[in-house]
């Protein structure tokens, strides 16, 4: 079988990729992981020139290639108002690729994987969504509009996930549509990258929180535990791990609080720098208040043996309230503080949860996202492969 990745994700040509292509992020793991279940896999992308980017990650596959796309003009408005000529000059060899297709995956949201299920419907094709956005909440009206069609279409071979998880199905309105989480490590690496903790005996904690940093994350709170936090643990340093909108006063509140040197702002960095940083920290701290879909960064966090401290909102009492960490009731920089004590104080108590956290990743590997999806999509579309 031949699938069709009509995606939005950027991609430029890189001399180091086998295939000749890279990105960075989550993607590349999937659709490697993905092209396992066919006898061939076209990624349909938007591509730049020949560029050597930090922290690319090359684009390879079972017999996986790229079909590329020009890359859409400008950001936000401007982009929205430029689609249709771009789609005007791009419709030409997004058609013929999904006319050769015997099925087609558009991870949504986003606009040109929106196309591509238009497509997929207009030609009759296989079709598999996989909604990797936040299903529960719908910021905009075309995400409104996708939500809704992916509800009208699931069932028979239309195949549609929603990335997250709860103990109630995505849509009340349509049982065909299934969770599923996400990751971008495989067994090797889950099984590789911890080992049950204990804490310093030194009392030095090295927290750490990786995250888009906007308001609802709960970063400011988490800085402001701090000062709470150094009369009984002066030696506490934060870790601050990636980019965003509010970063800057994210900084100015450690400065405001004369705690500077004791915050670590890396700002966005590699996917293996984030794995060296989660490795040498001791408690990962994720105190959102935003409806989370699957947040990858709290998963690579338990595969390195940390306790976790978050809130009780989507997927995450699933991933930490097993005894991988503490849920916060109140979302406080006192309740933080104190969920900080409770762990590091108490050794059997940092050590069952560091065991816990390696013991629940391991569920979370790259091999069973693949496993999981395969099983969906053979139960919906019969063999995957020409020898299956």
């Amino acid at each position: 079988m031949r699938l069709v990745v009509v995606s939005h994700k950027p991609c430029w040509r890189s001399h180091g990729s086998p295939s000749g292509y890279a990105t960075d992020g989550g993607f590349p793991f999937q659709m490697r992981a993905l092209s396992e279940l066919f006898d061939e896999t076209v990624l349909v992308v938007p591509c730049i020139g020949p560029s050597d980017r930090r922290g690319e990650i090359p684009l390879v596959g079972h017999n996986l290639s790229i079909a590329q796309l020009t890359m859409p003009w400008g950001t936000g408005i401007w982009r929205k108002i430029g689609f249709p000529l771009w789609l005007l000059r791009s419709s030409t060899s997004m058609v013929h690729e999904i006319l050769r297709a015997d099925a087609v995956h558009t991870p949504v949201p986003g606009d040109i994987g929106t196309i591509g299920i238009f497509l997929a419907v207009v030609f009759r094709k296989r079709l598999f969504v996989r909604h990797c956005g936040n299903w529960l909440v719908q910021r905009t009206y075309m995400e409104r509009i996708l939500k809704w069609i992916m509800e009208r279409l699931a069932g028979g071979r239309n195949v549609m996930l929603a990335t997250g998880g709860a103990p109630d199905p995505p849509s009340p309105r349509n049982p065909h549509i299934h969770w599923i989480f996400s990751t971008t490590l495989s067994h090797e690496e889950l099984s590789s990258c911890g080992y049950p903790r204990s804490p310093k005996p030194s009392g030095e904690i090295r927290l750490i929180m990786v995250g888009r940093q906007e308001w609802n994350k709960g970063t400011s709170i988490l800085i402001e535990s701090l000062p709470i936090l150094f009369n009984r643990f002066p030696k506490t340093v934060l870790d601050v791990v990636g980019d965003g909108t509010a970063l800057p006063t994210f900084r100015k509140l450690a400065g405001d609080l004369g705690i500077l040197d004791k915050v670590v702002f890396h700002g966005r960095v590699t996917h293996d720098t984030v794995m060296q940083l989660l490795r040498r920290a001791d408690i990962f701290c994720f105190p959102t208040a935003a409806s989370e879909g699957f947040p990858k960064a709290v998963l690579e966090a338990l595969a390195c043996g940390l306790p976790v401290i978050t809130t009780n909102v989507s997927v995450l009492p699933q991933l930490v309230g097993q005894g991988c960490g503490l849920l916060l009731d109140d979302r406080t920089s006192e309740a933080i503080a104190r969920a900080v004590c409770l762990i590091s104080e108490d050794p059997t108590r940092y050590h069952d949860m560091s065991a816990c956290a390696l013991a629940t990743a391991k569920s979370y590997s790259l091999e069973r996202w693949r496993d999981v999806i395969g099983d969906h999509l053979h139960t919906a579309w019969g063999p995957l492969k020409s020898h299956a």
